[in-house]
């Protein structure tokens, strides 16, 4: 993948990075912004394993989308028990622009020796799976598991943005769009940086 590294502004609106090329159709977007008001087929919630809400990206995307959501997760909880961390499940977008929400449950970080990499990876892949199962071509992920849960955004940069570009390069006509949109500068810089450095390495 080229990486131009060359940042992009709309006017009024989000920090935007580009990238695309190689043997990839579909673009990848680094956007900081909100989440809740991406206007694509399907956003990314970072959840619970008991799909019950709580703060930062998953209180957002039930506050704004409303009841239907929780609605469809207390269903999902009730007949398959709630969504196992590295696993990913899917629900109506209620209010919100996007037309379907995926929930994934990411991994806490407990030092990075406990599997952390692995089920982090396991979560965007699942979210692409389930995604390319309902014909959704495009797809906004927040950063997984890098708030409450403690994991370093710039390991979690490497292994979401690594396991994302392996998936479009053996799915090269599944997706149109795939956008992580970062809540703040920095860690729009850091997935930047992220980007470039895994980039350079495959060349």
């Amino acid at each position: 993948m080229d990486w131009d590294g060359r940042p992009l502004r709309r006017a009024g609106g989000p920090r935007i990075i580009r990238v695309g090329g190689g043997t990839m159709a579909a673009r990848l977007e680094l956007v900081q912004g909100d989440i809740t008001k991406q206007e694509v087929d399907a956003i990314v919630n970072a959840a619970n394993t008991g799909l019950r809400g709580g703060g930062g990206v998953d209180g957002a995307i039930h506050r704004a989308g409303g009841p239907e959501i929780m609605a469809e997760c207390d269903r999902i909880r009730a007949e398959r028990g709630g969504c196992p961390t590295g696993t990913a499940v899917i629900t109506t977008a209620g209010r919100l622009p996007a037309r379907r929400v995926i929930h994934t449950a990411g991994p806490r970080w407990r030092g990075g020796n406990h599997g952390e990499p692995e089920l982090l990876a396991s979560c965007y892949k699942s979210c692409l799976d389930l995604a390319r199962e309902h014909g959704l071509r495009t797809i906004a992920f927040p950063s997984i598991s890098t708030g409450v849960y403690g994991y370093p955004v710039d390991q979690a940069a490497r292994v979401a943005l690594t396991t994302v570009r392996r998936y479009l390069q053996e799915h090269p006509d599944a997706f149109d769009l795939v956008r992580f949109v970062l809540f703040s500068e920095h860690d729009l810089r850091t997935y930047q940086e992220a980007l470039a450095e895994i980039s350079t390495a495959s060349r």
